[in-house]
């Protein structure tokens, strides 16, 4: 069994009373988004792949986008220095440590398998690499994780059920599904079949809606595929319905502010609808969706909240309790409690 890691290293460090620093879970993390442009160039010199890029300040220059597609362009691009399961350990681990230095607790960690075995990276190379980090997390940084592949959904509904198959003998190690990419002209909907497929096998469903696509996607992902969580949910507020209905059910949000605005769906922060979202009663929380290249981790993106919505510390407080509720930690009801015990102890001025 792995020893458990001690925290009173953190605890006494002077950042610890920072609000950014407020234990929390991250439930909206896609792991591909969190290659920094050093790694991306250690890899691409370790894996022979040229990068249009002359060096790590040029790509950094790359990361303004225009809109959700701008951005997973290159993203996507980018995943070509992924090639071993060594890579995928490094990437991990790499966010892991990032991750555990602005308090994060718990990571339910997100992953595209479809952009990888595209391009020849056999399904196995990318999850034995990612789980190799995540089951040695708890020791190294303090970290409990989840993983849960997403179906891309620009992909066919065929594609995505030929990757649940694939994912088959690799399901002790994967909690759940999800679905992300491209949102506009994808509803749920397309995904019914293979959402009933995942149930059944028992996995958790969640899903993005409503970051780009209208509300309507929202009740799909909720109706047709069953999901438990809703990834974005930024335009819940455009349909009242749907906002009584959600704050009924207690359904979770994964909010993702610093993308939001890195991708245009806001226009400033000062603008983001998180604040009215909890005044509305809505369980939100704060996540850092592709952390490389929106500018911010998950303490960073509380921070910013915090700044630009003048939320209180007991705001924050919600959020961090919301996050350990949302989590799917059900087979481990002892450990999450333990976590809301944190929150609530954690020192806020």
């Amino acid at each position: 069994m792995n020893r458990p890691h001690v925290h009173d290293a953190r605890v006494n460090d002077a950042r610890a009373h920072l609000p950014e620093h407020l234990p929390k879970a991250e439930l909206h993390l896609h792991i591909e988004g969190t290659l920094e442009p050093e790694l991306a160039f250690a890899l691409a010199a370790r894996n022979g792949v040229d990068l249009p890029y002359a060096d790590t300040d040029a790509l950094r220059r790359a990361y303004r986008f225009e809109d959700l597609q701008s951005f997973l362009d290159l993203y996507y691009a980018l995943m070509a220095v992924l090639r071993t399961e060594d890579d995928f350990a490094e990437l991990a681990d790499a966010y892991l440590a990032r991750a555990a230095a602005q308090g994060v607790r718990h990571a339910e960690v997100f992953f595209d398998p479809q952009a990888h075995t595209s391009r020849g990276v056999p399904f196995g190379t990318v999850v034995e690499g990612l789980a190799r980090a995540l089951e040695g997390a708890e020791e190294r940084h303090g970290v409990t994780t989840r993983l849960i592949m997403c179906f891309l959904r620009d992909e066919s509904a065929e594609s995505a059920m030929a990757t649940l198959e694939e994912a088959r003998p690799y399901l002790s190690r994967i909690i759940g599904v999800g679905l992300d990419s491209a949102e506009v002209g994808h509803p749920p909907a397309k995904f019914r079949e293979v959402y009933e497929a995942a149930a059944a096998l028992g996995l958790r469903r969640v899903a993005h809606a409503g970051e780009e696509g209208p509300p309507s996607y929202i009740r799909e992902a909720l109706d047709l595929l069953g999901v438990e969580r809703v990834d974005h949910g930024l335009r819940a507020l455009e349909d009242p319905e749907l906002v009584e209905r959600l704050v009924r059910e207690g359904v979770p949000l994964t909010l993702c502010p610093l993308s939001n605005v890195r991708l245009r769906a806001v226009d400033a922060l000062a603008d983001h609808p998180l604040k009215a979202m909890m005044d509305a009663g809505l369980l939100v929380t704060v996540n850092s969706d592709d952390p490389a290249y929106f500018g911010g981790y998950a303490g960073d993106n509380l921070g910013a909240v915090r700044d630009a919505l003048a939320l209180t510390g007991e705001d924050l407080r919600r959020l961090a309790r919301n996050s350990f509720r949302a989590a799917f930690l059900d087979d481990d009801e002892e450990r999450r409690a333990r976590y809301l015990a944190e929150v609530d102890a954690y020192p806020l001025d």
